[in-house]
């Protein structure tokens, strides 16, 4: 997909409605229309399937898809033990909406069978090309009585699925997977130029946008992967998921585009750090900038694996340690990663969004040692993201917009306490100024609904009572 002409950041470059909506893979027991968790023990009234209330049995998102299916048949939902696990009775949602689209909507259903789907490469799989057999093919075919869908069809439609979808958040902030068969054409790049935002209210809209200006003829490409990961890992999810290997600019270089963000610190030599030798091959060894120490693929793999392991551990600790635990472990990893490191950056991140919300650590708890740790905590992440996720996005606005709230209360600090003159702080406070507005005119093209659009809104507010502080300061 290519631009037909010159496009500025922030530019609508399309607009579609999704061709199904519905659970993730791996979904554990959640309301068949927002997604929500729930316990299991409110049911739909015609098929006894788990709902929200009776909004959600009525919404047609549920009561047009698989409701009167499961009615007729009597495919009653089965309650596990534990509702928060993955439960392969959702398995077949997402798969069974898609086939109704055949006879409703044949049109878009010509789109979706043009997609890929890698059914060559997924059925190589055997234990999870059987276990799709039993939980998606066989219920649809025997369980559901539609077996006017033959198995290859419905395999094909579980690649398509797995392949092509974005994932989605509904109106209620639970997440869901969504199939746009225009935006799926779009290429992959670990760099995008575009990003996209869903519309819940408007039937899941989406609202596909270029992130940077973009001239006439050059290639729009989406991200589908995690930015902030390293190359092992982004390039390992990717292949395990979307069945390619990657070789993005960013992927082919060492240096992931001068952000560093796989590179290790050599444990030899102070100035030395470990790098790639071959960023496209996982076996390829690690070696020293400045000396002969190396490491094998095999060995940066298991030092990731490690480590995502105790980044992911903070999900499941107390609320109240977990500002000191990703500390410690900044900390721990400060002496073995480069700075830029995606995990260390991964880390930030996590902090940013605990100093000035977790108890005990409130704006009005924050001493002026926290404010300034926050406001240099954003500016480290933002050099990355600046590289890696550059323009409109949502990751920049949002890091934007928690940089300035820090960078004025200390500078408001200073003030008080004497350590700034009214010229420096008037000076200081413009600074902050500009960096709100720009985190407000990235935020202000989310839906307004959104938790994003929501930070535009009182961004705005902020904007002019910031304004208006300037205005007061005596210099």
């Amino acid at each position: 997909m290519t631009a037909e002409k010159d496009l500025s950041a922030g530019e609508s470059v399309l607009t579609e409605y999704p061709a199904v909506i519905g659970p993730k893979v791996d979904s554990p027991i959640i309301c068949l229309t927002c997604f929500a968790p729930v316990s299991g023990r409110v049911l739909c009234s015609k098929c006894s399937w788990p709902v929200c209330n009776d909004t959600c049995e009525k919404a047609s998102l549920h009561a047009e898809g698989e409701c009167p299916i499961f009615a007729a048949e009597k495919i009653k939902f089965q309650l596990p033990e534990d509702v928060t696990l993955p439960n392969p009775q959702y398995e077949a949602i997402t798969p069974l909406r898609l086939l109704l689209v055949r006879d409703r909507n044949p049109a878009k259903w010509e789109e979706v069978m043009q997609m890929e789907s890698h059914s060559d490469k997924r059925k190589t799989n055997e234990e999870f090309w059987n276990a799709e057999k039993v939980n998606i093919v066989e219920f649809i075919r025997i369980r559901c009585k539609m077996d006017s869908y033959d198995e290859d069809l419905i395999h094909k439609i579980c690649g398509i699925l797995e392949v092509n979808c974005f994932e989605v958040r509904s109106a209620e902030g639970f997440m869901g997977r969504g199939l746009f068969a225009l935006t799926a054409i779009m290429s992959h790049n670990c760099v995008a130029n575009t990003t996209h935002s869903v519309l819940p209210s408007d039937n899941y809209k989406i609202i596909v946008r270029t992130s940077i200006d973009i001239k006439k003829g050059q290639e729009l490409f989406s991200s589908y992967t995690f930015s902030l990961h390293p190359t092992l890992v982004r390039r390992a999810n990717l292949s395990y998921s979307k069945y390619f290997d990657c070789d993005c600019p960013r992927c082919a270089d060492p240096k992931e585009l001068g952000t560093h963000m796989s590179s290790l610190k050599c444990t030899k030599c102070e100035p030395g750090l470990v790098l790639s030798t071959n960023p496209l091959d996982t076996a390829a060894p690690w070696k020293c900038t400045d000396c002969e120490f190396t490491l094998s693929g095999s060995q940066l793999e298991r030092i990731n694996a490690v480590i995502e392991k105790e980044i992911e551990s903070l999900n499941h600790i107390d609320p109240e340690r977990v500002i000191e635990e990703s500390e410690r472990l900044l900390r721990q990893y400060k002496s073995v990663l480069h700075p830029n490191h995606a995990f260390l950056t991964i880390l930030k991140h996590s902090l940013v969004q605990f100093y000035g919300r977790s108890e005990g650590y409130t704006y009005e708890d924050l001493p002026d040692i926290l404010l300034e740790r926050k406001a240099d905590l954003c500016k480290e992440i933002l050099k990355v993201v600046d590289v890696v996720e550059p323009g409109k996005t949502r990751l920049r606005g949002l890091m934007l917009f928690e940089q300035h709230i820090p960078q004025m209360l200390f500078a408001q600090s200073r003030y008080r306490y004497g350590e700034l003159a009214g010229k420096k702080l008037k000076e200081e406070l413009e600074q902050v100024r500009d960096i709100l507005k720009e985190a407000v005119d990235i935020l202000k093209l989310e839906d307004p609904s959104s938790p994003e659009g929501a930070v535009a809104v009182s961004g705005l507010e902020s904007l002019k009572q910031l304004e208006e502080s300037i205005k007061t300061v005596k210099v």
